[in-house]
Formats: C-alpha cells, sequence, structure tokens
C-alpha cells in the first residue's frame, strides 16, 4: 500500500474505493476484458486491481460494452480510472496518463473476400463493420473513407455480421483479432495497419494530481514487469509493452 496525498484521493477515489471502466468483447486486447467462468479477465482488470491494492482500497468493475461507452460517460462521475486506446477525438472526454501498450488496429476479412491490403478496403462497395465511437471505427472511417462503415454496440456482433457474409471487413485491433479470428473460420487477418496509435491509463478530465499518480503507477507496473505479465497471461505475447514514460 502506498499512501496517496489528499489531492489524489480527492480526485481518484472520491468514493473510498477506485471503480475501475472496462469494456468486454469476445477476444481480450490491452484494452478489452473478457467474461468466462472465472469471471472478468483481462488487462485493464490486472491493472486496475494492481492500482487499487497500492492505493490500499477495494478496487470495483464497472462494465461496459466498449471503449465508446467508457469515454462518453467520463463526465457522469461512475467510474476512476480506465485503460483506453488513444486518439483526438477521445481526449475531448478524458485526460491520457502515461501509455502502457504500442497498438496497431488492422481488419479481419471474410473467407473469399478481395480485400488483400489496408489500402484495398478503401473502396466503394466493401462493407467494414466496427464497434462505435472508438477509436479504431473512428480511424478506419477516415482512412477507408470510400467503403461502407456500419457500427455496432457490441463487439459479437460486428463479428457474427462479418461470419454471415453480411460485411467484408471488421477493424480491430491486431490482438484482439488474433481471438477473434477463431470465431470465423477461414477468415484472414491483413498485414499492415490503418491506426498505430497507443493504450494509455485514462482520467475523467480535470484531476492533474490523480493523473501524476496513475502514470507514475504505469511507468513502474511497465518497470516490475507487471504489464508483461498481464499481457502474457491473457495470450498477448507478442503486443508490444510502450516505454515507460511515453505520452501519448
Amino acid at each position: 500500500m502506498t499512501t496517496a496525498s489528499a489531492a489524489v484521493s480527492q480526485q481518484l477515489i472520491p468514493t473510498g474505493k477506485l471503480r475501475i471502466a472496462v469494456a468486454v468483447a469476445p477476444a481480450p486486447s490491452a484494452q478489452f476484458i473478457i467474461k468466462d467462468d472465472s469471471g472478468y479477465r483481462g488487462v485493464a482488470v490486472t491493472l486496475g486491481q494492481a492500482l487499487a491494492k497500492k492505493l490500499g482500497v477495494q478496487g470495483d468493475l464497472v462494465v461496459h460494452n466498449g471503449s465508446g461507452e467508457v469515454q462518453n460517460s467520463a463526465a457522469s462521475g461512475k467510474w476512476d480510472v480506465a485503460f483506453m486506446p488513444v486518439d483526438e477525438e477521445r481526449k475531448k472526454f478524458v485526460d491520457f496518463g502515461h501509455a502502457y501498450h504500442l497498438l496497431q488496429s488492422t481488419y479481419l476479412v471474410r473467407p473469399g473476400s478481395n480485400v488483400d491490403s489496408v489500402a484495398a478496403a478503401n473502396a466503394a462497395g466493401v462493407r467494414i463493420g466496427g464497434i462505435a465511437n472508438t477509436a479504431t471505427f473512428r480511424a478506419s472511417n477516415r482512412t477507408a473513407p470510400k467503403a461502407t462503415h456500419v457500427a455496432f454496440d457490441k463487439a459479437d456482433a460486428a463479428v457474427e455480421a462479418l461470419r454471415e457474409g453480411k460485411l467484408d471487413a471488421v477493424a480491430f485491433s491486431r490482438e484482439s483479432l488474433s481471438g477473434l479470428q477463431m470465431k470465423v473460420p477461414g477468415s484472414r487477418i491483413l498485414d499492415g495497419g490503418f491506426m498505430n496509435s497507443s493504450t494509455a491509463v485514462a482520467l475523467p478530465k480535470g484531476k492533474p494530481d490523480a493523473l501524476a499518480y496513475v502514470s507514475a503507477f504505469i511507468d513502474e507496473a511497465i518497470g516490475q514487469g507487471l504489464v508483461r505479465k498481464a499481457l502474457d497471461e491473457m495470450g498477448l505475447k507478442s503486443s508490444q509493452v510502450a516505454p515507460a514514460g511515453m505520452q501519448p
């Protein structure tokens, strides 16, 4: 346990608990968690509970369907800390601390699709699915403006649409796609990416003391190997840990 200053405690744990905003998906990533017979598991759970332990308080999960839901509820006072991919739109809703993961997003294409590259996805008639209000889906809309983009509330629904042939591709982080590919036999993950960013700790806006505290925690978690361990435990052994002190 590490004693936090009064300012940090007031900003980060106003209820006396650490409320950790998490997003559930069919496959894990540096952000997304999964739910199975043992409960909720994932990198965000591991990091959030480690932060709660450092503060000496209970960590409670506040579950969402995607990072867009987390982002949009930032001003509601329902959560205290989150772990999300970084983009400029999201910075309007939350303040980002240090990054802990280097992120690349690409496409999973349906069996038999003629889309064989990220550039080829930017064509009329190509149907791309993704999760509404996520950094990845915003980047896909921006980099493939000729395609038709279909927004979903949940990752499960987007994957099901791909499996049924209602989409030509779905846009996710590369590590998420490694797990999702198994759910669509014959599908392919494209080389390259349409977004290169990072995943970082995030707070509701206007909490400078707390932001400095959680950034220091992330650097410590990187240095002590906790981030690497959390990724490996979820089967994300190829995921890259960000260098300590990386400001998105």
